[in-house]
């Protein structure tokens, strides 16, 4: 370097500025800020690329942990296209003989229908009703919400729901009812997946034919046949009303279980329909004025049905979906359930008889028209008329006398009523005194014990009497030593009365059924009832009618009479009064009846010729109208 640029980078002092000063004139730079230790800030670069960092990372693991939460709302989820065809357990439809619904097992499905299978207001009064904006929402309805929460608070209690008909189907055919958060979003989940795989109309579809509509009805189909016997292609407006009415509470509004109610939800119905254009409110007044609810069927059917659905469900294939056409007539059981109340609610119940059955069955065919198996099936369903095996006292007298009949007695002959010992037993009548020679008409109609006896012992003994007991339809064991003239063996009604029909029919054997035709997915089913078999002489059967009618003109049995019509029966009341019986035959229909308590306590005095007797009077005369 010269001499000359050595001067000029001199300083003023003639020395060369040191390493990190500015020369002189320079403008003084800022001292960088440093932190506590003395380090120096990071830049106004370097922040932006630590908030920018935060940020990404906030994304990412917000990200991870949504979708983590996500996961677990969704991992249990169902396969949507799956739960569409989900199991369901196979249905069995009983009918009684005209065609009516009365029971229903099981989970009732209809045909599947298409919206233009269905009167047009049948789907308009459901979306009226159940989500009246459906047509307009993507499957969630805020303002649906909102007037559900705000008519919810003005009533103080739930009275409208905020949930469309998306989410209904999402909840009824994927989920459960728990009410927990995670349930809700799955909910959502469900409705979003249905929103975009299906229309508004198929959506609507889905909801009207898997619908739950009460009393195991699943669908607006079935629920058409089981409370009005038509199929939903054909319910009037008033019908579709009551339909759509119930799925908010299908129990409570069932026609079934409350008419009352369920016909004013039903006119619910009909002023939404009106409030939303679908009708007028003039249609609406004449459909509501319509309504009339068939007779539901009576509770005590429910012993006939359980007994017609076990030996039905005997015979279906796995799994098939049946329809049970039974023998089972309405009026008559609503006949027997009325009388049968009453004298259970009043004479019975004074003279200390809790429980009571009635079997009313055709004597031709053995088809029942009528069953209870005791006093109420809401509080006790065991059928005392099928399952119970009491003693039947002089009921069993007439297999006594027939066996008599076939070793060649007959009514005009005599028996002796007087003191008779076998072995160690001494027989006896509730008179204590004897009549001396009477004829086997007489005596029968007298129900007298000591002839009894001395007829069993004339036809061959008790073995000889069990098996024509057995051959006319007793199936129970019966006891092996002369008490059985008096009925000490155990068995039960049904199978008495199906007994007493041969004295009644002709002769012929006929087994109690209780299924006229059965069908199982729509093709019939063999039912393998065994044909009438012929097990009496009919003269003999027409001396036995001769005689069980003289027990009811002038015997035991006179409080079974009916004006103007041909009864014949027999009287039964077991030692101690603990069972009291009536099975008589009028119209060709064979009438049982049993009295008595469970716990096999003994009745104030109760004998067959009273109030057993007085029971099928009532029911006869009741079926005879």
């Amino acid at each position: 370097m010269d001499r000359a640029n050595r001067q000029r980078v001199k300083g003023p002092s003639g020395q060369a500025p040191q390493r990190g000063t500015a020369p002189r004139g320079t403008p003084p730079r800022a001292a960088p800020a440093r932190g506590a230790a003395g380090r120096r800030g990071p830049g106004p670069k370097r922040r932006r690329w630590g908030l920018l960092t935060w940020l990404i990372m906030i994304v990412v693991w917000g990200g991870l942990a949504g979708a983590g939460v996500l996961l677990w709302f969704a991992w249990d989820l169902p396969r949507p296209a799956a739960a569409l065809d989900a199991a369901r357990r196979p249905s069995l439809t009983l009918q009684d003989r005209s065609g009516a619904v009365f029971a229903t097992f099981g989970d009732v499905v209809g045909d599947p229908l298409r919206l233009s299978d269905m009167p047009a207001y049948l789907p308009a009064a459901a979306v009226a009703v159940e989500d009246r904006r459906y047509w307009q929402h993507g499957g969630f309805d805020l303002l649906g919400i909102l007037r559900a929460a705000w008519v919810d608070l003005r009533a103080r209690r739930i009275v409208q729901g905020g949930s469309t008909i998306a989410q209904q189907v999402a909840k009824t055919l994927f989920l459960s009812n728990a009410r927990t958060l995670r349930r809700k979003v799955q909910e959502v989940l469900l409705t979003l997946w249905l929103e975009q795989h299906f229309t508004k109309r198929e959506i609507l579809e889905i909801w009207l034919n898997r619908v739950y509509l009460g009393s195991g009805a699943w669908g607006v189909d079935a629920a058409a046949h089981i409370y009005f016997g038509v199929s939903a292609r054909h319910v009037n407006l008033w019908q579709a009303a009551m339909i759509a009415g119930l799925p908010r509470a299908p129990s409570r509004f069932s026609p079934r279980v409350n008419p009352q109610l369920a016909t004013a939800r039903a006119r619910e119905v009909l002023t939404a329909m009106a409030e939303t254009g679908v009708i007028t409110p003039a249609q609406a007044q004449a459909a509501s004025a319509q309504i009339a609810l068939p007779a539901p069927p009576p509770a005590a059917a429910g012993w006939f049905a359980d007994w017609a659905a076990e030996r039905a469900v005997a015979r279906l294939p796995p799994g098939a979906d049946a329809v049970v056409h039974t023998t089972l007539d309405l009026p008559m059981q609503r006949a027997v359930d009325a009388r049968l109340g009453a004298m259970m609610a009043g004479p019975a119940a004074t003279a200390g008889a809790s429980q009571a059955a009635v079997v009313v069955l055709d004597a031709t065919s053995g088809a029942v028209r009528a069953m209870a198996g005791g006093r109420d099936y809401r509080t006790s369903p065991y059928n005392r008329a099928v399952l119970a095996r009491r003693q039947p006292g002089s009921t069993f007298k007439p297999f006594v006398w027939l066996a008599a009949l076939e070793k060649g007695a007959r009514p005009d002959d005599t028996v002796l009523d007087a003191p008779i010992r076998v072995g160690g037993w001494a027989p006896a009548d509730y008179e204590r005194h004897f009549l001396g020679p009477i004829t086997l008409e007489e005596a029968l109609a007298q129900s007298v014990n000591t002839a009894a006896v001395r007829l069993l012992l004339q036809a061959g003994g008790p073995r000889a009497v069990a098996a024509v007991a057995h051959r006319l339809g007793i199936a129970d064991a019966l006891p092996d030593d002369a008490s059985l003239a008096l009925g000490t063996g155990e068995v039960g009604l049904l199978e008495m009365a199906g007994a007493y029909a041969s004295f009644f029919n002709g002769g012929f054997r006929v087994a109690p059924m209780a299924t006229q035709a059965l069908l199982a997915d729509g093709r019939p089913v063999a039912l393998g009832h065994a044909a009438p078999v012929r097990v009496v002489d009919p003269n003999l059967a027409a001396m036995m009618v001769r005689m069980m009618a003289a027990v009811v003109s002038r015997g035991t049995g006179r409080a079974a009479a009916l004006a103007g019509h041909v009864v014949a029966g027999k009287t039964g009341t077991s030692q101690g009064y603990h069972d009291a019986w009536f099975i008589g035959w009028t119209g060709n229909l064979v009438i049982g009846v049993w009295m008595g308590n469970d716990d096999n306590a003994p009745m104030k005095g109760i004998v067959g010729g009273a109030l057993p007797a007085r029971l099928f009077h009532e029911i006869a005369q009741d079926i005879a109208r």
